[in-house]
């Protein structure tokens, strides 16, 4: 950086012309990250949820979930019953801790962590949705959730302040 320049002149990348385009870039450049993480974190949260939800009633998990995980799931090297309470626990924990921001890499990685199982042992042909997954879950391991979110205020409660 020379003497003419600021920090702004750095971060901020040349646009040809200005005209709407313009306009609109600046707008978008404008947005934070962390409320762009917040966005994932609601939305992926949402996604895994609604799937954990479909897999009990009540406080049970439901027989049909035993019987997919036995006969169409399959993931390997674990029993069947047992990938089914992982699953169904972790859809539910996880996306709990991701909407209050709470643990929250920990808990983007257990679900991109799901996702690739997903994707190589279940559902393969899935891969649109599971990249668009991974994308969410991986802003969220690189990033982490932002000021919005328990991390962040259990952060500054303990001195680490970002």
């Amino acid at each position: 950086m020379t003497a003419e320049t600021t920090p702004a002149d750095t971060t901020m990348p040349a646009r040809p012309g200005g005209g709407v385009w313009g306009w609109i870039t600046g707008l978008a450049d404008g947005v934070p990250l962390w409320m762009v993480g917040l966005f994932a974190r609601i939305g992926i949260a949402g996604v895994f949820f609604r799937s954990g939800q479909s897999k009990v009633s009540g406080w049970e998990i439901t027989p049909s979930t035993y019987f997919l995980f036995q006969e169409e799931y399959k993931v390997p090297l674990l029993p069947p019953e047992l990938a089914a309470q992982m699953a169904t626990l972790a859809e539910h924990v996880f996306p709990v801790l991701l909407v209050l921001g709470l643990a929250t890499r920990l808990s983007a990685l257990g679900l991109l962590g799901m996702t690739v199982v997903i994707q190589i042992f279940v559902y393969p042909n899935s891969w649109p949705d599971h990249a668009l997954w991974a994308a969410a879950l991986l802003l969220l391991v690189l990033r982490g959730p932002g000021p919005l979110s328990l991390d962040h205020l259990l952060g500054q409660q303990f001195g680490r302040r970002r």
